[in-house]
C-alpha cells in the first residue's frame, strides 16, 4: 500500500492528478491540503472536495496558507479561470474543509507514518516550507516529495527560466530545497515533452465516455483558450497529472539525474528559477532526482484507466 499527501493548489490540471491518485490501484490518500496558487486557497479547497465527491472517495481536504510567506501572491485564475476549473458552471461553493490546518495535518501525517509517506506536490511549497520550519525532522521521513515544478532543462512558463509553482513563492521553494528531504523534481520541461495533448488526444480521453473523463476534458475550456490564443493550437498540458503519474510509477520517469538544484531568490526574471548544476561546478552535492524525460505511452495509459 503506498501512502500519499498531496498539496495541491486546485486548478484544472491539479483535478486530473487528484483524479489519478485517487483511483489508483493500492494507493491510499491519507490528506489532501491546500495552499493558495492557481486559485486562492478557498476556492482550491471547494474543488478539491468537489474532485473527491466525484471520485467517490472519502479523503480529507484542509485548508493551509492562503498567501506566500513574503511576496504578494499571484494567482493563475488567467490561465486556468476565475474558478480555476474552466469556469464551466461546476458547483464549487459551499463545502467545509476537514477540521484542522493544513500545516499540522502535514506534520502530524508525516510522523505517523514516518518512512512510509510519499507527498505530492502540485502547487506553490508554502504549507511544505511551513511545516519544515515547524518540525525539521519530518524531512528525513517521508519516501520522496515529488514536486511539479521548476525547469529540469529548457524554458519556464511564467518567466524566461521560471516555472510558475516555484516563482509565486521562491522563497518557500528554497526552504524545501535546502531542507534535505528527498526530493524528485518534475519541471515544466517535462511537460512540455510527454503531457501535451492535442485536439485528437483530448477527443480520445474525452471518448472513454465515463462522467470522469468528460470532467477531465470539460475544466480544461479555459486552459484550452489562453493556449490556442498564444500559440494559435488548441491544447493543453496536464504538468500536475504526469508528476503524479511519476509518483504512482517511478519507472514512468525515463531519465533521471541526482543533481544539485538552488532557487533563485531575486527579482525580475530570474525569479524562482531552479539553477540545475548539470555538470556539477558549484562543487555542492546533489539534492534532488531531476526528471528530465517521462513516457508519454505510460501516462496515457495510467490516465485512462484512471478514468473508465
Amino acid at each position: 500500500m503506498k501512502r500519499l499527501i498531496i498539496d495541491s493548489d486546485t486548478g484544472s490540471d491539479d483535478a486530473v492528478a487528484l483524479v489519478m491518485a485517487l483511483k489508483y490501484p493500492d494507493t491510499k490518500v491519507e490528506a489532501i491540503t491546500v495552499g493558495f496558487g492557481n486559485v486562492p486557497m478557498e476556492q482550491g479547497v471547494q474543488n478539491a472536495i468537489y474532485t473527491v465527491e466525484l471520485c467517490g472517495a472519502d479523503v480529507p481536504v484542509y485548508a493551509g496558507l492562503d498567501r506566500p510567506l513574503i511576496r504578494e501572491g499571484r494567482t493563475g485564475q488567467y490561465v486556468h479561470g476565475e474558478d480555476g476549473m474552466g469556469d464551466i458552471g461546476l458547483p464549487l461553493s459551499g463545502k467545509k474543509p476537514a477540521p484542522g490546518h493544513a500545516v499540522d495535518v502535514l506534520i502530524d501525517t508525516i510522523n505517523r507514518y514516518a518512512g512510509d509517506i510519499t507527498l505530492v506536490t502540485l502547487g506553490p511549497l508554502m504549507n511544505v516550507a511551513v511545516a519544515l520550519l515547524r518540525d525539521p525532522s519530518i524531512a528525513h521521513k517521508v519516501n520522496d516529495c515529488v514536486i511539479m515544478g521548476g525547469v529540469g532543462y529548457g524554458y519556464g512558463n511564467v518567466t524566461p527560466v521560471a516555472e510558475y509553482n516555484i516563482w509565486a513563492d521562491p522563497e518557500a521553494a528554497q526552504i524545501v530545497f535546502q531542507s534535505g528531504m528527498p526530493l524528485t523534481m518534475v519541471g515544466i520541461d517535462v511537460n512540455n515533452k510527454s503531457a501535451v495533448f492535442t485536439e485528437a488526444d483530448s477527443a480520445a480521453l474525452r471518448g472513454i465516455g465515463t462522467p470522469l473523463a468528460e470532467f477531465c476534458v470539460d475544466i480544461q475550456a479555459k486552459l484550452i483558450n489562453y493556449v490556442s490564443e498564444r500559440t494559435g493550437i488548441r491544447s493543453f498540458s496536464l504538468p500536475d497529472p504526469i508528476t503524479m503519474g511519476v509518483a504512482l510509477d517511478p519507472f514512468m520517469a525515463t531519465e533521471v539525474k541526482n543533481l544539485f538544484v538552488n532557487v533563485e531568490l531575486g527579482d525580475g526574471y530570474t525569479r524562482g528559477q531552479t539553477v540545475v548544476d548539470h555538470l556539477h561546478v558549484t562543487g555542492k552535492a546533489p539534492n534532488t532526482k531531476v526528471v528530465l524525460d517521462a513516457s508519454r505511452e505510460g501516462f496515457i495509459t495510467m490516465l485512462h484507466n484512471a478514468v473508465r
